[in-house]
């Protein structure tokens, strides 16, 4: 049986990296994951040799030497490439469970709302990049944004992080959008994170039933 793909999304500071590591230690015992699979933690840009390499180019590139808008958009699909092709399909092939810390949806929502490049262009790469894959559950952890500015007040921002107010409206805007048409689980991340992870087990186990009976 083909494993799954489950990616979480959203604006920095929503609290991903709490919920990804509630997730490696929740799903293992949590009855949904079959006994025989194994749980793989991810991320983009950087879940490959290759991909840590591009990371340090697109987060923190050399001096003044910051990438284009679409040559950071290629940077990006090269990533995803390298990604889906090395470590998540032939996870689940295996059977194997795997979690991205972003996906597909961050390209979008970062490349096409935030830099407002053509949407058209960006998902042409994106059937290129990921061969037609597409995760089985997306998380969106919607947090507001004075919220997330708030959450990273302590915190030294990457090349993306430090790029406004307004550039990361435009992200969040693009991530609501795409959670609507895409039918991604909306979670408020504006609340404490066990509540936030309840509701993260809650959805999982509701969808990964539909999803068996379904397939059924």
């Amino acid at each position: 049986m083909r494993g799954r793909l489950i990616v979480l999304e959203g604006i920095d500071g929503c609290g991903k990296t709490t919920q990804i590591r509630h997730l490696t230690n929740w799903l293992p015992v949590s009855g949904v994951m079959p006994d025989h699979a194994q749980l793989h933690l991810t991320r983009e840009p950087g879940g490959t040799a290759l991909g840590s390499e591009l990371r340090k180019l697109l987060l923190n590139p050399p001096g003044e030497q910051s990438p284009e808008p679409i040559s950071e958009l290629l940077l990006y699909a090269a990533d995803r490439a390298q990604h889906v092709s090395q470590v998540i399909r032939p996870a689940l092939e295996k059977g194997d469970w795997v979690i991205s810390d972003r996906f597909s949806g961050s390209t979008l929502a970062y490349q096409g709302y935030g830099r407002q490049l053509n949407i058209e262009v960006i998902n042409q790469l994106e059937s290129i990049a990921t061969e037609g894959l597409v995760p089985d559950i997306t998380l969106w952890l919607d947090l507001p944004i004075e919220e997330s500015f708030s959450r990273r007040q302590a915190k030294i921002d990457d090349r993306i992080e430090a790029e406004g107010i307004d550039f990361l409206a435009r992200v969040a805007s693009g991530f609501a959008a795409l959670s609507k048409a895409n039918r991604w689980i909306q979670i408020p991340a504006n609340q404490a994170p066990d509540l936030v992870s309840k509701r993260i087990e809650a959805e999982i186990t509701q969808l990964l039933a539909l999803l068996t009976k379904k397939n059924q």
